[in-house]
């Protein structure tokens, strides 16, 4: 059965570039090969948030932690996200470096010093669309499955010899776990395009202008040479990212946008009081 799924994997493997090749906006966004089902994505991406919040202090303010999940929750609830099956769940972390990840599978983590980061609702909404549209379209996993389909199916099948703790332990007998430039997190130029077109249409339908998605990367660009901000390194520029959005946008039903929560500068507030670090 392995050799069999090997065979497969190898035969499918070849055409992986046309996969990934140009996109003209307004056209559909799928997700590319991937060896991993929907189901392993989010296991996968439950061992690891359990990871994450075992080393990372999950933030003790009930309304910040109740405000990111509303706006999360908000834009979860558009077609493209809802399409995808997997249930997003929001968490904040009290660390000062200026950065936001999503696991495969739904569980997202944004840092409280991306929160001091961000001048507007809308900007913190354009990464979490940002970030949720890795998600939707599987980025992590489909990588995974590039750089590791040979080896692969004997992980997902739990055949891996002298591996343990579960998936994401099998996983880590190839390289594949949640340290410095993981594959699961570290994303090529073109998820990064397909990210910020997904991550459009996701703002644009809860009603945020999708342009405060590119003015967030932009202003954290023009900080990033001498701060190392770790957002930009995960996540490289794919080039003309307004161009782009811009570009996406005029592929959408013309709307009206502006929805904020109202809790934008309460919460500002309240970060004060608990991100000291």
């Amino acid at each position: 059965m392995i050799k069999r799924c090997l065979l497969t994997t190898l035969m499918i493997s070849g055409s992986l570039p046309s996969l990934v090749g140009a996109r003209n906006p307004g056209e559909p966004l799928r997700p590319g090969f991937n060896l991993f089902s929907p189901q392993q994505d989010i296991q996968l991406g439950q061992e690891a948030a359990k990871q994450v919040t075992q080393k990372s202090q999950p933030v003790q303010n009930q309304f910040l932690q109740n405000y990111v999940n509303r706006i999360g929750q908000r834009l979860a609830q558009q077609p493209e996200a809802r399409a995808s099956g997997f249930q997003f769940q929001f968490t904040v972390l009290n660390d000062p470096q200026v950065n936001a990840f999503a696991l495969p599978g739904g569980p997202m983590f944004i840092y409280t010093g991306l929160l001091k980061t961000v001048d507007n609702e809308g900007e913190l909404a354009g990464v979490m669309a940002h970030e949720m549209s890795h998600v939707i379209l599987r980025h992590g996993t489909h990588e995974a499955t590039k750089q590791q389909f040979i080896s692969l199916p004997a992980a997902l099948a739990g055949d891996l010899a002298g591996s343990g703790g579960g998936m994401l332990g099998r996983l880590a007998q190839l390289g594949i776990g949640l340290g410095a430039n993981s594959v699961l997190l570290k994303f090529s130029r073109t998820a990064e395009s397909e990210a910020d077109a997904l991550g459009t249409h996701l703002m644009a339908g809860a009603g945020y202008d999708p342009i405060e998605m590119a003015h967030l990367f932009q202003k954290l660009e023009s900080q990033g040479g001498s701060r190392g901000l770790q957002l930009l390194s995960d996540h490289p520029n794919p080039g003309n990212r307004v161009q782009a959005i811009e570009a996406e946008m005029r592929t959408l039903p013309q709307r009206q946008y502006g929805y904020q929560t109202g809790d934008f500068q309460r919460a500002k507030a309240q970060l004060a009081s608990v991100a000291g670090k």
